[in-house]
């Protein structure tokens, strides 16, 4: 089969951010825009910053857990950088600069000065929580008191990661507060793209994103070696306990339709040409790995797995991260498996901010940690059937059949049963939204060298640990810059490793 140089496929990722027919924000140096009542703004502010996290941030969290390979059959694939590791400082850039440019939106709603809109304000600081969560997480120290301050501060100071965190979780109770005293005018409707206006959803989001925050530190908590974060995590769980989390999957859709590329599913619309119905090069060149194929395979067959992937000869069949096509001194199968009819559903699917099988896991693992009451093995069973339901299928005697394999089921010590909630955490988020977080929980537990890495010589001995700041930083910034020290040995505030 004729090779496809695809150079510019990677280059396109580093800036590719996806932005779509609701943005209203081009640029963080911008006027700051709070003219506009939060009614009328809502749904654009939730979705302008959404894509990259579909796209992006996605695609990077399945090829560094490997989740996926290319497929060498059909590509000259040598030995891209999320191979090698040797990453720069254009890197995946979009995952710094859309949510930093496009929570402008979030921020302008915040900061209006129309009255009787907090619960429009509450959605606002949620979601900003959301994104800047992500941000420190992959890279630490990050512009936040100073952001988003358009022509007033074009150079913002960059805050330390950990008190951007603590004020993370500040922002969701205020959030909480701002619902809990809302007044009637101006109720959320159907201008809110995730819940409908569904305040008590909300609520439910703010105190899942509070857990995942402390739960982002249990192991800097328990290692010993900063009992300011030990006594913070103490007293926080103290407080959340007895709260509601999500139950249910939490979706953002403002209207999504196959009408233009720019009003499809942003990673529908990644995947398929402008008729729907051709495959992009995206889709051809992204395949199932090995280990991933393998790990869905076994234990009689994991009901997910031909909604994550389609069957080849009854099984999914992936490809080695670095392996070669046979013509080639590989050792790749001739035919490789695609993303299945879970992943891929139509150009108006819903999209994913956060499962209500990574809330029960997030659940689970708190309390078997011991920081909050409940039954972890419960919770452990509810997001394998919740990962499920999100594919369309059922759970089918899968919880029965891993039940005594450590590491997948809910057997073992205590490490194994953490190991097993990571690895349902990454078979539940890996496909259409999440697959970062999965990439970031796994470098929180230490678990990410135990994911195997390519075949092919890597330039660094593992994986880093979080991203580069990126050159628009550096070109635009480069007086705040803070040192960032080696990202492949050292990773955000809450690295414990």
């Amino acid at each position: 089969m004729k090779k496809i140089k695809i150079l510019a496929l990677f280059a396109f990722l580093g800036f590719m951010s996806c932005d779509n027919y609701l943005d209203i924000n081009e640029s963080p140096n911008n006027a700051k825009n709070t003219d506009i009542t939060p009614d009328l703004a809502l749904a654009a502010a939730q979705t302008s910053s959404y894509a990259n996290v579909t796209t992006s941030m996605n695609f990077l969290g399945n090829l560094f857990m490997n989740n996926w390979g290319f497929d060498v059959n059909s590509f000259a694939v040598t030995n891209p950088a999320e191979f090698s590791y040797s990453i720069d400082n254009n890197f995946y850039a979009a995952i710094w600069n859309t949510p930093m440019r496009n929570t402008a939106n979030l921020s302008n709603i915040i900061n209006t000065e129309f009255p009787n809109y907090e619960n429009h304000v509450a959605i606002a600081k949620i979601c900003k929580a959301y994104y800047f969560q992500i941000l420190v997480d992959m890279y630490g120290d990050i512009p936040y008191s100073e952001a988003h301050l358009g022509v007033e501060d074009i150079t913002p100071s960059y805050d330390d990661a950990k008190s951007v965190y603590r004020d993370l979780y500040v922002q969701l109770d205020d959030a909480i507060n701002l619902i809990d005293n809302s007044p009637a005018a101006n109720a959320v409707g159907a201008e809110d793209a995730v819940f409908g206006g569904n305040m008590e959803r909300w609520k439910q989001f703010a105190n899942t994103m509070k857990l995942r925050l402390l739960m982002r530190q249990v192991d800097l908590a328990e290692a010993g070696t900063d009992a300011e974060t030990t006594a913070y995590v103490a007293d926080k769980f103290a407080t959340l306990a007895g709260s509601s989390f999500l139950d249910v999957d939490a979706t953002l859709n403002p209207g999504y339709s196959d009408t233009r590329a720019d009003t499809r599913n942003p990673f529908w619309n990644i995947m398929y040409g402008a008729d729907n119905t051709t495959v992009s090069t995206f889709y051809r060149q992204y395949k199932a790995s090995k280990r991933n194929a393998d790990n869905l395979n076994d234990n009689g067959g994991d009901p997910r797995r031909f909604r994550l992937f389609t069957p080849v000869g009854g099984q999914v069949v992936g490809v080695l991260q670095g392996d070669n096509a046979v013509v080639n001194g590989g050792t790749a199968p001739t035919t490789l498996s695609s993303f299945g009819p879970g992943v891929l559903i139509g150009a108006s699917q819903d999209a994913y901010m956060f499962s209500a099988a990574e809330s029960f896991l997030l659940q689970s693992e708190a309390v078997l940690r011991g920081y909050m009451p409940g039954n972890d093995e419960a919770l452990f069973n509810a997001a394998i059937n919740a990962s499920c339901a999100q594919l369309g299928v059922t759970e089918g005697g899968y919880i029965g059949a891993i039940s005594s394999v450590p590491g997948k089921g809910w057997t073992g010590t205590v490490a194994q049963k953490i190991e097993a909630i990571m690895y349902q955490k990454n078979i539940a988020l890996q496909g259409t939204s999440q697959a970062l977080e999965a990439f970031i929980e796994y470098t929180r537990t230490g678990l990410i060298d135990s994911v195997p890495g390519s075949i092919l010589g890597a330039t660094q001995p593992n994986r880093p640990r979080r991203l580069l700041y990126p050159t628009s930083e550096y070109t635009s910034n480069s007086a705040n810059v803070p040192a960032q020290g080696n990202v492949f040995t050292t990773g955000s505030f809450w690295y414990a490793y």
